[in-house]
């Protein structure tokens, strides 16, 4: 029987367990004209920058309790950005930090900085997308944390589901490899866990409906979100509804919500 301590499990050197989470949301919006769309790409690509984008990853790296080694980000034209950091479970000395490493601190004199990791990494990649014949456009972010040792990304994962507007969420996390005890016993997960719900607010469960598709025996858990009500208002631009007549409306939402159940499901209707 492993040895337990205070409740926690004892083992033998370094956990070896890779805790992987990878979070991808879409936004999505209704922009009727050729302009529309165009504003809208260009509204969502300065809202989420890479420079916001560091700031909600660099929020990320803080709440599971690990510390940034390094920063690398990129804004693309014509549209999105990506930004990806080092990180480690533990504050790592000056002394032995890579001198390629920026630990956190952008240079401005360098136009890309690229390090070494620790043992750990976030990343972020956003993707908005139009097309002249959808009235439809959406914003997609993907979102992919990576740890190794006691800190998990799970952690995070509240924090994220705030940070953007979250139509529909998609939500993987697997568990890979080994650890040992202190009797030499292999642990391949040392945490809990029947279903990513179990991480997620009651108040925001209530607010999605959802569905799980779990593999228990090799710690791959998955969850797919989608938002119940439709706030048309939360949906427009350069529009109100108010300034719609009530077909025109009845349409808009048939559109959104035939947009949303495509990509939740993954398939046309």
């Amino acid at each position: 029987m492993a040895k337990l301590i205070n409740n926690k499990l004892q083992l033998y050197g370094f956990n070896n367990l890779t805790k992987t989470l990878s979070f991808n949301i879409y936004d999505i919006c209704y922009t009727k004209t050729e302009k529309d769309r165009k504003e809208y790409i260009e509204y969502i690509d300065e809202q989420y920058n890479s420079e916001r984008l560091t700031n909600i990853l660099t929020h990320v790296t803080e709440s599971i309790g690990a510390s940034v080694l390094n920063i690398a980000k990129q804004d693309y034209d014509p549209q999105g950005a990506s930004v990806t950091l080092l990180i480690s479970e533990e504050e790592v000395p000056l002394y032995v930090l890579d001198p390629s490493c920026n630990k956190g601190t952008i240079t401005p004199i360098r136009e890309s900085i690229v390090g070494h990791l620790d043992k750990s990494h976030v990343t972020v990649h956003t993707y908005p997308e139009s097309h002249p014949q959808n009235e439809i456009s959406t914003f997609r972010v993907d979102i992919d944390v990576s740890t190794c040792g006691t800190i998990s990304p799970l952690k995070a994962l509240n924090y994220l589901i705030g940070s953007f507007d979250s139509d529909i969420i998609t939500i993987d996390y697997r568990v890979r490899g080994f650890t040992r005890d202190v009797d030499g016993e292999k642990h391949f997960i040392d945490h809990k866990i029947n279903s990513i719900q179990n991480y997620i607010t009651e108040e925001t469960i209530n607010r999605y409906s959802l569905i799980d598709m779990n593999i228990y025996q090799s710690n791959i858990f998955h969850t797919k979100m989608k938002l119940k009500n439709i706030d048309l208002d939360n949906y427009l631009f350069a529009v109100k509804e108010s300034d719609l007549t009530e077909y025109e409306r009845n349409q808009i939402i048939q559109k959104l919500d035939k947009e949303m159940t495509e990509i939740f499901y993954g398939i046309n209707v």
